[in-house]
């Protein structure tokens, strides 16, 4: 019979991070994506000045505003097809900027593709191809499937010398919130807002995140 009651514990317990999740999942995910395109932006001017070229650009900027103006599938289509024949720092912008398109139309499934070919490309700067395994977790994370392709996403981005390494402990913590797994959500964001080198945004939002969690327990 104690069986019995443990299991039933268990199931609301379970049903309760799951509501605490849905509640404040949203929250964390949509502002880790501002502080990670943001540094995305300063990674990628710098390979803006490295492999500029004039005519890359301005197909650049051609399928950019074809977006920002509601044409996604054809901004994003042009955007793969620059990708395909420009220099590295392009190719990297191109890819990103495509990926993140497709994510707007609900295209998921292509634009993990994308995020995908990124980070295995061998010709890329590093850090924007461990860019492109942080987004590609965290689009999964939004879908709410495939926890374990988010986990081995993220695994390569969580050492020390990472630049990623906060932003992937934050998506972390976010997935073992999702899952239920209450310890592990716990000492994520504890250690992420005690942590002075972890950027103020990502340390506010783990604070934030701490609370809540305790207070349902």
């Amino acid at each position: 019979m104690a069986d019995v009651f443990n299991e039933v514990d268990e199931e609301l317990r379970r049903e309760h991070y799951q509501k605490l999740w849905k509640k404040y999942g949203k929250y964390v995910i949509t502002l880790a994506a501002v502080i990670v395109l943001g540094t995305a932006g300063s990674v990628g001017w710098k390979e803006y000045r490295i492999a500029t070229r004039e005519s890359e650009s301005t197909r650049f900027m051609a399928a950019v505003q074809l977006i920002e103006s509601g044409e996604q599938v054809k901004g994003a289509a042009a955007l793969a097809a620059l990708a395909e024949d420009a220099g590295a720092g392009y190719r990297a912008l191109a890819r990103l900027r495509q990926a993140a398109a497709l994510r707007q139309i609900g295209d998921h499934s292509v634009a993990l593709s994308v995020y995908d070919r990124l980070a295995s490309d061998g010709g890329v700067d590093q850090h924007l191809r461990d860019l492109a395994r942080l987004l590609g977790a965290q689009a999964l994370l939004e879908l709410g499937t495939a926890n374990d392709q988010v986990a081995t996403r993220l695994g390569p981005l969580l050492k020390d010398d990472n630049p990623w390494r906060h932003s992937a402990r934050e998506l972390r913590g976010a997935l073992a919130l999702q899952e239920g797994d209450l310890e592990t959500a716990k000492r994520e964001f504890t250690s992420l807002a005690d942590d002075l080198s972890a950027p103020p945004g990502i340390r506010a939002r783990a604070a934030e995140l701490l609370a809540a969690v305790e207070h349902g327990t």
